[in-house]
């Protein structure tokens, strides 16, 4: 699993009608590899929603997601398994299968939403526009 984690003053993920819409919080774009799991997924969760990446009073990342009552838009992102190490083509041969991963992306949802009630998501399989306003600019990478 790979995911970039934004943080964001606000973001918007749009698919033709469909529309999902967070205020300050957290971006988290996910990319499933084959060979990810529930485990890996549980991880995952429980570190994105404990992630003390947000200023307190004294100008310090240390506060979290829940101290700061922010959201998270998780959007399922398959080009992030993806390699363009060799050639001038991308090789997805690392991503999950598309039955699979909507399966496992799912089960993140949930669980990312057991650690954090405030979780909306992107559409599966849908081509779709992202406009965030990142907060710093914040970014990590996540990987297991």
């Amino acid at each position: 699993m790979k995911a970039v984690i934004q943080r964001v003053q606000r973001a918007t993920v749009r698919s033709g009608e469909l529309e999902a819409t967070i205020g300050p919080g957290l971006l988290v774009l996910v990319g499933l590899e084959a060979g990810d799991t529930e485990e890996t997924c549980t991880w995952a969760a429980a570190k994105i929603a404990a992630l003390r990446i947000f200023y307190d009073a004294d100008g310090k990342m240390n506060l979290s997601l829940q101290d700061i009552g922010g959201e998270i838009l998780a959007v399922s992102q398959f080009t992030l398994a993806g390699s363009i190490a060799k050639g001038r083509r991308p090789s997805f041969d690392r991503a999950m299968k598309q039955d699979e991963a909507r399966v496992l992306f799912r089960r993140f949802l949930e669980l990312l939403k057991a650690q954090h009630p405030q979780v909306k998501s992107g559409f599966f399989q849908e081509h779709m526009e992202v406009e965030l306003i990142n907060d710093g600019p914040v970014t990590f990478i996540l990987e297991r």
